[in-house]
């Protein structure tokens, strides 16, 4: 795509390189969007000066650090974001603003654009709509995406509960995140990777990757590998990701005597992490829903599938716009510790299903997801 002479204006706390991939959504689609044209307000953070460098679009970075002693803590966000989002529109001519969440980015967003006369386009992911209670904050997020020009929901799941929130069914368009299919692909280097967790022939490498957080069901995985190991079943397991979780997940892999199978990673290197997707069999986030707290869409399903990997998912949260059932992967009640057993040790024997499985997702992510394509789709908004 070529550059516009008119760009937008996205507005967004959370950007590379902060991990995750609401970050990674944001700059990967507005490259293809456009070049210095397009404007990108966002936090200041470590390591932003080397992403901005070789970003093509034009990167303004804030201090959004919270203040203690504020109330709310976050006034001072919403003020940063504010006043250089309003100089940006008043001094430039953006086509639209487009805004990563409802809150804080959305809310300035919407202010913004009515001072200015531009719409505004706002994300809504699903963890957020179901995670703040029905509180201030909540209502203030209703308004955001009641009164925004465009909303863009990532999974028909998320559409859902934006209609239950009372959001104009017309103002909703559904665009899944991506994939980057360039870095993410079959057949690369794992022998290495393998030979680091004693590999011997008939090994199974079962691997999640994602925030260490409950709802992930990492914990779920980590209860089968027992039964998984009566069944004769070979099996490593590796987890990469940090989060509040990692204690726990020790301590429960200690507790059942699988901790010489379970290998705790954290972060890995960007060339590394899709080359443990081409490591293992199969791609385990059986997730679920805790006190309203659940899985929007998933994009780590997404890179598996680029991988040619079959995948297992929750049958909660937006994550059947990620896995298709007995098509690209299985979907499993993460909350009944037999069902995921009987999935991982299903997929684990039948390597022609779990191989069709797998083509049959990588073919829909060159497909679907690439980046362009969700690009693509941004474009016509």
């Amino acid at each position: 795509m070529t550059e516009r002479e008119h760009g937008y204006l996205a507005i967004t706390e959370l950007f590379l390189p902060t991990k995750g991939g609401t970050a990674i959504w944001f700059s990967e689609v507005f490259k293809y969007l456009g070049g210095k044209g397009i404007h990108i307000v966002t936090a200041d953070v470590p390591g932003a000066a080397e992403v901005d460098a070789g970003h093509p679009n034009t990167i303004h970075r804030l201090n959004l650090r919270r203040v203690g002693w504020l109330r709310p803590e976050s006034l001072g966000i919403y003020a940063r974001l504010f006043f250089a989002s309003l100089w940006l529109a008043v001094t430039r001519r953006f086509e639209a603003l487009h805004a990563i969440r409802s809150l804080p980015e959305g809310l300035v967003a919407w202010a913004v654009a009515r001072l200015t006369f531009r719409p505004v386009i706002v994300y809504a992911h699903g963890e957020e709509l179901t995670g703040w209670g029905r509180g201030a904050k909540y209502r203030a997020m209703c308004f955001t995406l009641r009164h925004a020009d465009k909303v863009v929901a990532n999974s028909d799941n998320t559409r859902d509960e934006l209609l239950r929130m009372g959001v104009d069914p017309d103002k909703i368009t559904i665009i899944y995140p991506g994939v980057d299919v360039h870095c993410f692909h079959p057949d690369l280097p794992i022998d290495d990777l393998r030979q680091t967790l004693g590999w011997r022939e008939g090994h199974k490498l079962v691997l999640s990757v994602g925030r260490l957080s409950r709802r992930k069901g990492f914990d779920t995985v980590i209860r089968c590998l027992p039964q998984l190991l009566q069944q004769d079943l070979d099996i490593q397991y590796v987890l990469i990701g940090i989060g509040e979780d990692l204690d726990y997940l020790k301590e429960l892999a200690t507790e059942l005597g699988v901790c010489e199978r379970v290998h705790l990673l954290g972060h890995v290197s960007p060339e590394d992490l899709p080359r443990w997707y081409n490591a293992c069999d199969v791609f385990a986030m059986p997730n679920r829903d805790i006190g309203g707290d659940t899985e929007g869409f998933g994009m780590v399903y997404l890179e598996a599938a680029a991988c040619g990997k079959p995948a297992i998912a929750g049958k909660t949260g937006g994550t059947g716009s990620a896995v298709i059932d007995g098509v690209t992967g299985l979907r499993v009640d993460g909350e009944k510790l037999e069902e995921v057993v009987a999935t991982l040790s299903g997929l684990l024997v039948d390597h022609d299903y779990a191989a069709l499985l797998g083509k049959q997702g990588h073919s829909r992510a060159i497909t679907d997801f690439s980046w362009e394509a969700v690009a693509k789709k941004t474009e016509l908004l």
